[in-house]
């Protein structure tokens, strides 16, 4: 396979894009957390205690998201300077390193989707639980 500089140089665009989209995500979870643990003060309502512990995992997954895909972004440019060098084979196999630790990103991203659903789902449930209760208190 030929591999010149301008082949990890086309990473740049999308691990860019990629950890923004990480960093506005774990933005929004902090702000969550904050909002989740002052209702949570004054409610002592458990299913926001289960939605708490649900953005600690969510919140642990994005940092680690992060951490790897600036990882792949910095093997990215260290492969850059190894073909620069003249080193081609290092070169290579740190590309397909960095394209390995995208890959493992990625993965996190999606397990981190499927947490928030269930995060979804604790609101559904304690909505349903409510109008359930308003219910039997008409009846």
């Amino acid at each position: 396979m030929e591999i010149t500089l301008t082949t990890p140089a086309l990473l740049f665009p999308a691990l860019s894009l990629l950890l923004l989209a990480y960093t506005n995500r774990f933005m929004t979870l902090a702000n969550r957390v904050r909002s989740l643990k002052s209702l949570y003060v004054d409610t002592h309502r458990e299913h926001l205690m289960r939605q708490i512990q649900n953005l600690r995992r969510r919140l642990l997954i994005v940092r680690n998201m992060q951490a790897v895909g600036i990882a792949s972004m910095f093997g990215c440019v260290l492969t850059m300077f190894l073909l620069y060098a003249g080193l081609l084979t290092a070169g290579k196999v740190l590309f397909g390193a960095s394209l390995l630790l995208l890959l493992v990103s990625l993965g996190m991203a999606l397990v981190e989707i499927q947490i928030s659903v269930d995060a979804l789902n604790i609101e559904l449930n304690d909505l349903e639980d409510d109008e359930a209760q308003r219910l039997r208190q008409e009846a």
